[in-house]
């Protein structure tokens, strides 16, 4: 996809949810030549590449956003049913409502979670049915139900994502806790999780609907927190619970098959940087 529209014009790309993710893709594309606009609450903490609209998109009146290229990848206030509602439902409503008033966008993509698919276990990828287990689960499959009617863009579900200081697995394995080392683990660099967003929005080929963001390795939790602990010079943390194996195994192989490649492919190459960023 041009970096430019038919006038000779950067594209205009609209971020609805401007956090740590919104943020990383929305830099990304405005180093490439694009002009991003992203709407949040408080607009002080974009960079500059970023134009900044103030609103609370659950309430606020919203002017008219054109987009050649939407994301939306919003985060709830309070982490409650109502919360997941207020933000994936509402506001992703009042957002995308404020986009098409300005016309159609050539792409579009939904950041939404693997958490849809609930307490299924085994191997999952696109076509399993998501069996959500809790209401929050619930509202997401109504947002992106949403999203399709209004957009017919792609939904990228994320699995578990890291890379951010003060990870919360390292800090358990610094503790020598190894709580059921036998469930499977999913995950997904934040850098890579931005970057399949990215590459969605800007690929010439046509979008499936839907794409699974994990990495290349499912992992039983206690191989990577041995592995954790071998970075970390400590000993390995001593099992506890269930070391049978239980849980799901995500398959990113529709995003693998569309030209993605992973910065991170395995929690090897993650976690290894995730070690020195929190030393």
């Amino acid at each position: 996809m041009t970096s430019y529209r038919a006038d000779g014009s950067p594209l205009r790309v609209v971020l609805i949810g401007a956090g740590d993710l919104g943020i990383r893709v929305g830099t990304t594309l405005a180093d490439a030549g694009h002009h991003v606009t992203g709407v949040r609450r408080t607009i002080e903490a974009l960079p500059p590449q970023i134009t900044g609209v103030s609103a609370d998109l659950a309430t606020d009146d919203l002017p008219d956003l054109p987009a050649d290229l939407l994301l939306v990848a919003l985060a709830p206030d309070q982490r409650d049913e109502t919360g997941y509602r207020h933000t994936y439902v509402e506001a992703m409503r009042r957002g995308v409502d404020a986009v098409l008033r300005a016309g159609t966008p050539q792409r579009a993509v939904l950041i939404s979670s693997t958490s849809v698919y609930g307490d299924l276990e085994g191997d999952i990828d696109e076509d399993t049915a998501p069996a959500p287990s809790t209401g929050r689960a619930e509202v997401l499959l109504e947002a992106e139900r949403l999203f399709h009617e209004r957009t017919k863009g792609a939904v990228l579900r994320l699995s578990g994502l890291y890379g951010a200081p003060g990870n919360r697995l390292v800090t358990r394995v610094r503790r020598g806790e190894n709580p059921d080392p036998g469930k499977w683990t999913n995950r997904m660099h934040r850098d890579d999780a931005a970057a399949a967003a990215v590459h969605l929005l800007t690929r010439v080929d046509p979008l499936q609907p839907l794409y699974i963001g994990t990495d290349d390795e499912p992992a039983p939790a206690g191989a990577v927190r041995d592995f954790v602990a071998d970075e970390l010079g400590l000993p390995r943390p001593a099992p506890t619970g269930s070391t049978e194996p239980s849980g799901r195994r995500m398959s990113n192989a529709r995003l693998r098959e569309s030209g993605f490649r992973l910065r991170y492919p395995t929690f090897r190459e993650g976690y290894r940087a995730q070690v020195q960023l929190d030393s």
